[in-house]
């Protein structure tokens, strides 16, 4: 009869009596050193107040994170953004990740169950006189002991952490950069109206010196001067114009469509305007919002389950083991399986690291550094966090102090420009002062329509920078707190 291979019993582990009485020991042993590590206190370095938020009011209003494009009041640019989150394909992509995490999150501490093992095997004498046919199965269950089951649980919460915050990521991206092409589309078809208004009145300036010079009441340079100021009017449509369809077809691509919409392209539509809204406070739950933030703290998580698994390497690992053999002749039985042809083993199943104990032992050292680094990299990504924020918060308040005084300066020069075509119609004031205003007034305006969309886009970086966006569909994001085992990090 063919005996089974060494190997089958070395991995078994069948110990003698003695090795036996020596178990309960070194169970206790490995209970007592059985703990994973503390999770790292990360101890965010956050202010005790926003720097630059404008004075609070008796009742502040906080901000709402989750649309807060409809500041706005803009129909066009809401229905936009919902398109755009209903068929990126970025967020498509980060969903299906975000799924396929939580599919392997369910099994993640599935490798410490008992588990059971069929083989079959071949086997042929030297002398080539006899073959062996060998079937059986193999049973083995090892013990997650020294913190293997947490940091396991920890490395899968750590990766479904990083899924949920892309997913958070590819949300407030495409929202920023929806509201962000249709601030800039809107405001360079209204530069591209005032332009054209102020080449149709340098065009008449033109002509109106062109009177004059032939009456021999200006000189030459003066002619030559409006030229060079008209040519410069036509070169600057150019550049709205290039923005115009830039940010077209940026938005297209995020809507998840290959050419833009027709009224996207009309001119008729209005900038975006905040009016006198002012960022008065900044929700107290920025860190979890943020999604760089979040996804540190998922590498912290990652990195302590990590470092928690090469721990354990480094002592030996136990579990229980049996294996049930049976040996067949080939050529000479007369019976599939007869009496004394099986063998039966049990035990406990012990892998103690001995040459390569020294190689461990580093690598644990090594992935206590890299837990260490990963503390350090959430640290840093709440300072980005804070220094964006109190960035766009400045730019937000001293845009809206530029607003008002461009405001003001644009209805001086409409109050000028209809005092002059007043005096013209009197016959106390010539066309070319009133042609001379109307420039002024335009220009004005293309100033005043330049700070509200810097302001806008102040808008948009600051909740970019607090990770403002809507939440995830309900499909994707039912059952993600009842299916995980959360550890806090901070």
């Amino acid at each position: 009869m063919h005996q089974p291979s060494l190997r089958k019993f070395l991995r078994i582990g069948c110990l003698p009596m003695a090795g036996r009485r020596l178990l309960p020991a070194l169970v206790v042993t490995v209970l007592a050193a059985g703990c994973a590590a503390p999770l790292p206190e990360l101890k965010p370095p956050v202010p005790q107040a926003w720097r630059n938020a404008a004075a609070t009011p008796a009742n502040p209003e906080q901000p709402d994170l989750q649309h807060w494009w409809l500041a706005f009041n803009d129909p066009q640019l809401n229905a936009v953004v919902q398109r755009a989150l209903d068929n990126n394909l970025n967020v498509a992509a980060a969903t299906e990740h975000v799924l396929a995490a939580r599919t392997l999150y369910k099994h993640a501490t599935d490798k410490y169950l008992p588990s059971l093992r069929a083989d079959t095997n071949q086997v042929i004498e030297p002398n080539a006189s006899a073959s062996y046919f060998i079937a059986g199965f193999d049973a083995l269950w090892e013990m997650p002991f020294f913190g293997a089951l947490k940091s396991t649980r920890r490395l899968a919460n750590g990766t479904l952490d990083q899924t949920h915050a892309q997913l958070r990521s590819a949300y407030v991206t495409l929202v920023a950069e929806v509201v962000r092409c249709w601030v800039e589309l809107r405001t360079a078809q209204q530069q591209t109206l005032l332009l054209s208004a102020v080449r149709d009145a340098q065009s008449q300036k033109l002509q109106l010196l062109k009177v004059r010079e032939n009456l021999k009441l200006v000189s030459p340079a003066e002619v030559a001067s409006a030229e060079a100021e008209l040519a410069r009017s036509e070169m600057a449509l150019s550049d709205p114009q290039r923005a115009i369809n830039a940010n077209a077809q940026q938005l297209a691509m995020l809507v998840g469509q290959p050419e833009p919409d027709p009224a996207w392209l009309e001119q008729s539509g209005s900038q975006p305007q905040l009016g006198s809204w002012q960022m008065t406070s900044a929700p107290a739950d920025m860190l979890r919002a943020r999604p760089e933030i979040a996804a540190a703290e998922a590498d912290v998580l990652r990195a302590a389950g990590e470092a928690g698994l090469s721990k354990a390497d480094i002592y030996p690992h136990i579990g229980v083991g049996s294996s049930l053999d049976w040996s067949l002749t080939l050529l000479t039985h007369h019976n599939v399986f007869r009496s004394g042809e099986g063998i039966f083993s049990a035990g406990p199943v012990v892998d103690m690291p001995l040459f390569d104990w020294g190689m461990r032992v580093a690598q644990a050292h090594a992935k206590n550094h890299e837990l260490q680094a990963a503390v350090y990299a959430y640290r840093q990504a709440v300072l980005q966090g804070v220094a964006e924020t109190e960035t766009a918060m400045g730019d937000l308040q001293q845009l809206h102090l530029r607003e008002a005084a461009a405001e003001r300066a644009a209805q001086a020069l409409d109050g000028n420009a209809a005092a002059l075509d007043e005096r013209r119609s009197l016959g106390l004031s010539s066309t070319l002062d009133v042609q001379d205003a109307l420039i002024a007034r335009q220009n004005a305006q293309l100033e005043l329509i330049s700070t509200r969309a810097e302001r806008d886009l102040a808008y948009v970086s600051l909740y970019k920078a607090l990770g403002g966006a809507p939440l995830p569909p309900i499909n994707v994001a039912a059952g993600y707190d009842e299916e995980r085992t959360h550890e806090g990090a901070h």
